[in-house]
């Protein structure tokens, strides 16, 4: 599987760590509530389609990036940076 890593190009997926979901970008507001924080720690889902994911590129430039790809078929349909993502929910 190939990544296309926004700052460096396209790359090979063994550069990169694989963090998971991209769940981990919306962290519960610290006063949220135990059952907010047990969801966000342990629950996550487990898709056979499209999926967000959260991927560092280790063996590059480091950034933290947002994969968007079909677990089934493992196309990645796009790849953007996480701190993008992260303000663009905020």
């Amino acid at each position: 599987m190939r990544l296309t890593c926004p700052v460096c190009g396209e790359r090979d997926r063994r550069e990169f760590y694989y963090v998971g979901d991209a769940v981990a970008l919306q962290r519960p507001d610290p006063d949220a509530g135990e059952q907010a924080w047990d969801d966000y720690v342990h629950n996550r889902d487990n898709p056979a389609g499209v999926t967000r994911d959260l991927w560092q590129h280790e063996a590059g430039c480091a950034a933290w990036i947002v994969v968007t790809r079909h677990t089934v078929s493992h196309e990645v349909l796009e790849t953007v940076l996480a701190k993008d993502v992260k303000r663009a929910s905020a």
